[in-house]
């Protein structure tokens, strides 16, 4: 089983925080749902046959497609692929993009999963990120995607300056009482070269506190878990039934295809990914050419993306698949090395399993690194 990703890359205008590839012109989008269309033919060998049990439609703002050019891409999808029945097929969307008539089209063209990318309930802080949409928008069209859709996932941010222990619990409350099966919540951070780190070094925005962002975490935690929520990845939260079958297949290191600026692709054996430029990308693909790079990883780097991504999960890093991955010399390294985290109770070893405590996923990167071999 495989998955597909699609970058569309643009958006109305940009969010401070974001470092994700996207243009805030749509002038060339037409020229790039064409490249698209022909990536995806020249594509097809890539996944050897595999059946495509996920599609997943990121951005930039996938719901800016009109209709017809999302049918266009789902037809050709399954005119070169095989596409599982009941495969998942997520659209990320922002609130203000959403209407009855534009909900109604997504679910009649295959669409069964939504993305909405809320990050806050409260005006105060998407004003601070420069978000789209308004507070009320949000609530408004949450409630109405939700009279279509059973399976939505939101995105919300913590540990922004503006945002109090009292609004972070008000946020994630308002989620769940709406009805939210999957929450992807995420601390904020501050990428280089984006304008919010522009802003906080020319002292114009108030910086991010990480003691704030680790409380928010662990509060975050223990409401989630309150509610019937399974904490199943570091920064992934859902119902039982609803984790993100596309998200997963990542962390347990299936194949996955790539499609669009920026996007990037996994067979198993090494990666690829395409350059991050749309004038570029559509000059290439008018050529019959797909302009990626690539990398064969080594077998070490396959150990390390393994330690990575399993420690991020509720299953954990399995020993027996890291003994499969690098050997059994391997694993006596990482149960050594693992040691002084289990003492500080940050790991714990269960069914042949390493697993993070809930204190441990605050250091869940650092431990990761220092496993790596």
């Amino acid at each position: 089983m495989a998955g597909i990703y699609l970058h569309i890359p643009f958006c109305k205008h940009a969010c401070h925080y974001c470092n994700f590839h996207f243009s805030t012109t749509l002038r060339l989008k037409n020229d790039f749902v064409t490249a698209l269309l022909k990536e995806i033919a020249l594509q097809q060998p890539y996944l050897a046959g595999e059946v495509v049990e996920t599609i997943y439609f990121g951005g930039g703002t996938p719901s800016l497609l009109t209709i017809e050019e999302l049918q266009q891409i789902l037809a050709a999808l399954a005119a070169q692929f095989t596409i599982a029945p009941g495969a998942e097929i997520t659209l990320e969307a922002n609130p203000d993009d959403i209407t009855e008539t534009a909900l109604l089209q997504w679910k009649a063209a295959g669409i069964n999963r939504l993305s909405i990318g809320v990050q806050s309930f409260f005006e105060e802080d998407l004003q601070w990120m420069n978000r789209a949409h308004t507070a009320s928008q949000a609530i408004d069209n949450l409630q109405l995607a939700r009279q279509h859709f059973d399976n939505i996932t939101i995105d919300l941010i913590y540990g922004t300056p503006t945002l109090s222990d009292e609004r972070w619990k008000e946020n994630v409350m308002r989620a769940i009482g709406l009805g939210i099966t999957h929450l992807s919540c995420y601390a904020l951070t501050v990428e280089p070269k984006t304008a919010l780190d522009k802003m906080i070094r020319q002292h114009k925005l108030s910086d991010v506190q990480p003691e704030d962002q680790a409380r928010q975490f662990l509060l975050l935690m223990e409401w989630t878990a309150a509610a019937g929520f399974e904490h199943y990845e570091i920064s992934n939260f859902a119902r039982p039934g609803h984790r993100s079958r596309h998200n997963s297949a990542y962390w347990q290191g299936k194949q996955y295809l790539g499609l669009g600026p920026s996007a990037h692709s996994f067979n198993g054996r090494g990666r690829q990914w395409n350059i991050a430029n749309n004038a570029l990308y559509i000059q290439s693909l008018a050529k019959d050419t797909v302009p990626f790079e690539e990398e064969v990883l080594t077998p070490e780097q396959r150990v390390n993306e393994y330690i990575m991504t399993s420690l991020r999960t509720v299953e954990g890093l399995d020993l027996q698949q890291l003994q499969r991955l690098g050997g059994e010399k391997i694993v006596g390294v990482v149960r050594k090395e693992s040691q002084s985290f289990i003492d500080k109770q940050w790991l714990v070893e269960s069914d042949g399993c390493l697993v993070l405590t809930r204190q441990g996923k605050l250091f869940a990167d650092g431990i990761a690194g220092d496993l790596f071999q």
